[in-house]
């Protein structure tokens, strides 16, 4: 079909008949795996919570049922055949595939449930998602250990560092050392947060403020101006909503953007995954917001583009760091930088902390594995153009970290 939605970034691949081949087999593995393998403490208290919480324990067994009636091969049929596959989950490395790469291997188990009319409110739920935290936290815990590289090799075809893979990453722009074991990487997230060679990202005009440059290496998604302080976020549109992205107890903060410019883009599973300062300036405010993983806007409907076509909505209820620059450049004034969590994404690792100078260029933090979004929030009257302007396709190549993005006025 002409309008038919695709995955974007490549966290999961574009047709639905490889995912579903992947919760299939992945099914089976994890099934034959709990016969022999104690199941996780974490996995256990989800199960229990959902148990126990009868609201919780419907609206999960509801979307699985919709999901499956709808035709949708999930690979399990009720709640405990969920558990099942999640529990597998907390000792899985992805490997490499070069025509149907699963990065975001939960999102490919949750992808038809959570968009779902009763997934809706479930992925939504606190607790549910505190639960969810959990157990991403714990995964990340494995993918920060060394049992996790399974996969960094030269073995096709799953190999990250084979002939294939290394055509998607270009390995040779990053520090690692082929000579080593695992090219130097101590765990699968060591490799995911791989930092460049000195100069493979030379900051534009370093000197000149108005020269404002790419906080992450990410495809522009939307650019919106005179931003309100609250809007319908959960609308088709999809309008961004400052008192939500920057949280009710920072009104003050979110009042000072009011009528000011958004850029917004996202990162794909081969880009680099840190983030830098787009301006020179000194750090006035740095926070975690937590928030959801998978929850997906109702106005996007039951689509495979779900979470990447919600990344509006996603600013304001997603997992997120906010991180405040004061410009050197008064004109410009703060500048607001929200990298956003998608689906596997548990971990906003800031660096950069309050009262800190940072260059144009500095490093500030970086996500520790998944799907991944961000925007730059500048206030009132400040930028005078965007290097790229909407409206954008799904193809759109990366603005490079350290690029020129917007001159301000």
């Amino acid at each position: 079909m002409a309008n038919e939605k695709r995955r974007l970034g490549g966290w999961l691949p574009r047709k639905e008949d490889a995912v579903a081949r992947f919760r299939k087999d992945f099914a089976a593995y994890a099934k034959q795996r709990a016969g022999t393998a104690k199941r996780s403490s974490v996995i256990e208290e989800f199960a229990a919570f959902i148990r126990e919480d009868p609201v919780v324990r419907m609206n999960f067994a509801r979307a699985i049922d919709e999901a499956r009636a709808e035709g949708f091969e999930l690979g399990y049929a009720n709640i405990d055949e969920c558990m099942i596959l999640l529990d597998a989950m907390l000792t899985y490395a992805p490997p490499f595939s070069e025509s149907s790469l699963i990065h975001c291997p939960i999102n490919a188990i949750l992808d038809w449930p959570m968009v779902m009319p009763s997934g809706y409110a479930l992925f939504r739920d606190p607790a549910f998602n505190r639960h969810m935290k959990r157990v991403l936290n714990t995964w990340s815990g494995f993918l920060s250990g060394p049992h996790s590289r399974e996969h960094l090799n030269t073995d096709a075809p799953n190999g990250w560092f084979s002939a294939e893979a290394d055509s998607k990453i270009g390995l040779s722009q990053f520090l690692c050392d082929p000579e080593k074991p695992h090219w130097g990487f101590s765990s699968w997230n060591h490799f995911f947060t791989r930092e460049f060679k000195p100069d493979a990202r030379p900051v534009a005009q370093s000197d000149n403020d108005k020269i404002i440059v790419s906080a992450c290496e990410a495809s522009a998604y939307n650019i919106e101006h005179d931003v309100k302080l609250e809007d319908s976020f959960w609308i088709k549109s999809q309008p961004y909503s400052l008192k939500e992205i920057f949280t009710a107890k920072e009104t003050a903060l979110a009042e000072r953007f009011v009528g000011g410019s958004i850029y917004q883009a996202f990162l794909s599973a081969f880009y680099y995954h840190r983030w830098h300062a787009p301006v020179s300036g000194t750090v006035v405010k740095a926070y975690l917001v937590d928030g959801t993983y998978y929850s997906d806007a109702e106005s996007e409907g039951e689509d495979p583009g779900g979470l990447n076509d919600s990344q509006g909505y996603i600013s304001a209820v997603a997992a997120r760091a906010v991180i405040v620059i004061d410009c050197d450049d008064a004109a410009i004034g703060e500048v607001a930088c929200v990298f956003i969590g998608m689906a596997e994404v548990s971990s906003c690792m800031i660096e950069a902390l309050p009262g800190q100078r940072v260059r144009k260029g500095d490093e500030l933090g970086y996500f520790q594995y998944g799907g991944s979004s961000m925007c730059l929030i500048f206030r009132p009257g400040v930028i005078e153009s965007f290097v790229v302007e909407p409206p954008f396709g799904d193809e759109e190549p990366p603005i490079k970290v350290n690029a020129h993005l917007a001159t301000a006025r």
